[in-house]
C-alpha cells in the first residue's frame, strides 16, 4: 500500500522489548456457539475501515444503452489475443506487517479462514499466487533466532513518529515456515519482498534471501528488490534528489553483488523490479540499460500502480460519491480499466522483447487503502475483474490485490478485530468475488489467451472478454456495469463462432452454460453470489462458500448460429462454450478442500474472561508498545519447537460431511 510519509531508515535494537516477560490470557466460553446481529462488541465499534458501512448511491443508468448486438468469435484465432495465461493470475498482495493476521500465527497454527478462500481460488485454478511485502517491507529485519514472545511480527513505532508512519518490522522464519505450510495444504507461489532501504547495509536483507529460499524452495517465485523505488527520494529513503535511473542501477548492481557472494544463494535469477509506481517511465527505464544489465539476475519485471489515491495530500480530498461513477466504467474515465492499462501498453511489448514476464505486483481501487462506498461495494467487484482481463489482454502475466490490515477499505477478506475473533468471523469483500470469477474464466490449463471484444461498439457500461485455448474460443465474460433493478438496463448479447459472413464455418454450439456474479445494485457490500454461492455477511465468512452452486444451461438458436445471453444490470456472466471447460473450471462435485475452524489448545494457567466484557473493554489496545504487539496473548503460541515446513506438522484430518480440518500440533 503506498503512502506519502518519510520513512527513516533507523532501525533500533529493541531488544529488551523483543524479550519482554510474557503474559496469557485465554478468552473462554465453551457454549459459544452462534454469532449475534447486535452484540457488546457492535455496541462499541470504533469504526474500522475495513468495516465502514458507508453505502454510495449509484450513478442514474443511461438513456443511450444498446440492449441487443451481435458478438462475433472466429474459430482458429482473433485478432489481438494475449500471451498464454495461468489460472492464478488473479492473487493477493499481503502487507508483510499484517502477514501474520492473515496467514497465521505461527507456522503450527494456520488461519483456517485464509486456508478456505485460497482452497476455492485454487479449486478453479489449481493454484494460487501470494505476494508477502509492500511498503513495510523497507522497514522489515530477519531474526533469525526468533522471539520467545511466540509471535513471528513485531512491530515498532520509532521515537517521534506519527501513527500512520510505516513501523519498524522484526520477523522470525516462522512467518517463512507458515507460508510454507500453507502451499504445503494448498499449492502456492510467492513473491517475497526485500528490504532495500540502505543500500550500504544489506547483510540482513541477504540473510533474508538465503532463508526464504531455503524455506519455500520451488514455491518461491521471485524475490522483489525494491518497492516503490521511484518515490525514493521524496520519501526520504534516498539522500540524492532526484533519484536517477544510473543511482539507481548502480545501487541495484551493488544488492546483486553481495546477494551473488552469498554461499547459501543458490538461485542467481530470481530477483523481480523495479516495482516503480508513480514517477518512471519504466519503457525509459527498460531502454536505459536496466533489462540488458540485470538480464541474468532478473527473473520477472514488475510495476505497482492504483489509479487513483486518498492520501488527502496537501489537503487534497476526495469525495467517493463524486468519484463513484469514474470506477463503473471500461474506458472513458480517469479511474477506468483501459486507462490504466494505457500507460503501459508500450512497457508491455518492451517487456516481451527482452523475453520477461511483466507483473502488476500491487494494485487495488485507491492507495492509502481507497475509499469508503467504492473499494468494499460490487462496483469494485466489476472494475477489479474488468482490470484482470484488461491486464491479461494487455500480455501481463499476473495481477495482485492488495490486502492491508483493518485501516482500509478495499480488502479481499479481513480477519475479525482481535479482541472479537472469538465470536466474529471473517469478512469478506466485494473484491475476493473477483478472483473466483477470473479463477473459472482463466481456468488451469495454462493456455488461456484473452482478447478485449469492444463490444456494444465499445460502450463503457458493457465490456467483454473472449478466452481462447487451444486456439479456439472456450468462454466469454460479459460485464453489465449499470444498476436498474427494473429491468431496462439489462441486455442481450448474441454469441456466435464462426458462420454468417465470417467466411467460416459455423462453430456455435447447441447449447452454452452460464455462471453469473450478481448484486442488487453497485454499491452493495455483501451477500454477492458467484453461481448462487454467496461468502455471507460481514463478520460471516469461514472462507467457506455457502448455497449450491448454479450453472444455467442456454439453449442456443441453430437457425441463426448464435446463443442469446441475457446479462443483468449490474452482473458479470461467464459463458462455457464447451463442457470440457466448465469441467475444468468447476470444482469437484463435493467442493473444494475446507478447512473447519477448529483448533484444540490445552488450557492452563489461564484467565477467564466474559467476552462482552473484553469486547467493550480496552483488551485491544493491550501488549501493545507504540502500536506494536509485543506479548503473546495466547496459551502454547511460544515455543518454535514446532517450526517445520512439512505438512505433517500442519495436518488434514478428514472430518464430517466431507469437509476437512487442521489439526494444529500443539
Amino acid at each position: 500500500m503506498r503512502t506519502f510519509l518519510a520513512a527513516s531508515a533507523a532501525l533500533p535494537l529493541l531488544v529488551s522489548a523483543l524479550n519482554a516477560e510474557k503474559r496469557s490470557v485465554t478468552v473462554y466460553n465453551p457454549d459459544a456457539t452462534t454469532t449475534t446481529t447486535a452484540s457488546a462488541a457492535d455496541a462499541t465499534y470504533t469504526g474500522a475501515a475495513a468495516y465502514d458501512t458507508t453505502v454510495l448511491n449509484p450513478p442514474a443508468p443511461p438513456t443511450d444503452l444498446v440492449k441487443d448486438f451481435p458478438v462475433q468469435l472466429m474459430s482458429g484465432g482473433m485478432d489481438g489475443l494475449s500471451i498464454k495465461q495461468k489460472g492464478s493470475f488473479m492473487g493477493f498482495s499481503i502487507e508483510l506487517s499484517v502477514a501474520d493476521q492473515i496467514l497465521g500465527k505461527n507456522s503450527s497454527h494456520l488461519q483456517v479462514p485464509f486456508l478456505n478462500h485460497m482452497s476455492n481460488i485454487k479449486a478453479r485454478a489449481g493454484k494460487v499466487s501470494i505476494r508477502v511485502g509492500g511498503n513495510t517491507q523497507e522497514t522489515a529485519v530477519l531474526f533469525p533466532e526468533g522471539f520467545n514472545t511466540g509471535y513471528v511480527i513485531q512491530k515498532f513505532r520509532r521515537p517521534g513518529s506519527t501513527p500512520t508512519e510505516t513501523p519498524l518490522i522484526y520477523f522470525s522464519p516462522e512467518l517463512i515456515y507458515s507460508m510454507k505450510n500453507v502451499s504445503s495444504l494448498i499449492p502456492t507461489e510467492y513473491y517475497f519482498g526485500l528490504n532495500w532501504i540502505d543500500p550500504n547495509n544489506f547483510t540482513n536483507s541477504v540473510l533474508v534471501a538465503e532463508t526464504v529460499e531455503k524455506i519455500l524452495g520451488d514455491d518461491l517465485l521471485a524475490l522483489q528488490l525494491g518497492n516503490e523505488p521511484d518515490l525514493y527520494d521524496q520519501h526520504g529513503k534516498r539522500p540524492q534528489s532526484p533519484y536517477t535511473f544510473d543511482i539507481y542501477m548502480n545501487e541495484f548492481q551493488q544488492a546483486v553483488t553481495q546477494l551473488n557472494a552469498a554461499p547459501a544463494f543458490t538461485n542467481r535469477d530470481i530477483l523481480l523490479a523495479p516495482s516503480s509506481c508513480c514517477n518512471w517511465n519504466e519503457t525509459e527505464l527498460f531502454q536505459a540499460g536496466f533489462v540488458d544489465r540485470f538480464k541474468d539476475s532478473l527473473k520477472i519485471l514488475a510495476v505497482q500502480h492504483y489509479p487513483t489515491n486518498n492520501c488527502k495530500i496537501n489537503g487534497n480530498i476526495l469525495d467517493p460519491q463524486t468519484i463513484y461513477p469514474d470506477f463503473l466504467k471500461h474506458g472513458n474515465s480517469g479511474y477506468s480499466p483501459v486507462n490504466m492499462v494505457n500507460s503501459y501498453r508500450t512497457t508491455s511489448t518492451v517487456a516481451s522483447q527482452y523475453n520477461k514476464p511483466l507483473v502488476m505486483l500491487e494494485t487495488n481501487t485507491a492507495s492509502c487503502g481507497g475509499f469508503p462506498g467504492i473499494s468494499d461495494s460490487f462496483g469494485a467487484a466489476l472494475w477489479s475483474a474488468d482490470l484482470v482481463f484488461q491486464l491479461a489482454a494487455a500480455n501481463f502475466s499476473q495481477a495482485l490485490f492488495h490486502v492491508g490490515g483493518q485501516n482500509v477499505y478495499y480488502n479481499p477478506f479481513t480477519p475479525p478485530p482481535t479482541n472479537q475473533s472469538t465470536f466474529h468471523q471473517w469478512t469478506t469483500g466485494a473484491i475476493y468475488y473477483s478472483a473466483l470469477v477470473a479463477a473459472e474464466a482463466f481456468g488451469p490449463s495454462g493456455n488461456s489467451q484473452i482478447v478485449d471484444l469492444f463490444m456494444n461498439g465499445n460502450n463503457d457500461y458493457t465490456p467483454g472478454y473472449a478466452i481462447y485455448e487451444n486456439g479456439n474460443p472456450s468462454k466469454v465474460v460479459l460485464f453489465n456495469y449499470i444498476t436498474d433493478q427494473s429491468g431496462a438496463s439489462d441486455y442481450v448479447a448474441h454469441i456466435a463462432i464462426g458462420g454468417g459472413q465470417t467466411g467460416q464455418n459455423a462453430a456455435t454450439p447447441n447449447s452454452v452454460k452460464v455462471r453469473r456474479l450478481a448484486a442488487a445494485s453497485v454499491n452493495q457490500k455483501y451477500n454477492i453470489t458467484w453461481a448462487g454461492q454467496t461468502m455471507g455477511d460481514q463478520f460471516n465468512s469461514d472462507g467457506r462458500m455457502k448455497g449450491d452452486m448454479q450453472t444455467e444451461t442456454i439453449q442456443c438458436d441453430t437457425a441463426a448460429g448464435s446463443c442469446a445471453i441475457t446479462v443483468k444490470a449490474p452482473s458479470i456472466v461467464l459463458v462455457f462454450l464447451n463442457d470440457q471447460t466448465l469441467a475444468d473450471s468447476t470444482p469437484p462435485s463435493e467442493g473444494p478442500q475446507t478447512f473447519a475452524t477448529t483448533a484444540a489448545t490445552k488450557i492452563h494457567n489461564t484467565a477467564t474472561i466474559d467476552q462482552a466484557i473484553l469486547a467493550t473493554s480496552n483488551g485491544h489496545g493491550g501488549g501493545q508498545y507504540g502500536g506494536g504487539r509485543l506479548g503473546s496473548t495466547s496459551s502454547g503460541s511460544v515455543s518454535s519447537a514446532w517450526r517445520v515446513a512439512v505438512p505433517g506438522i500442519v495436518a488434514v484430518v478428514g472430518g464430517a460431511l466431507g469437509a476437512a480440518f487442521v489439526a494444529f500440533v500443539r
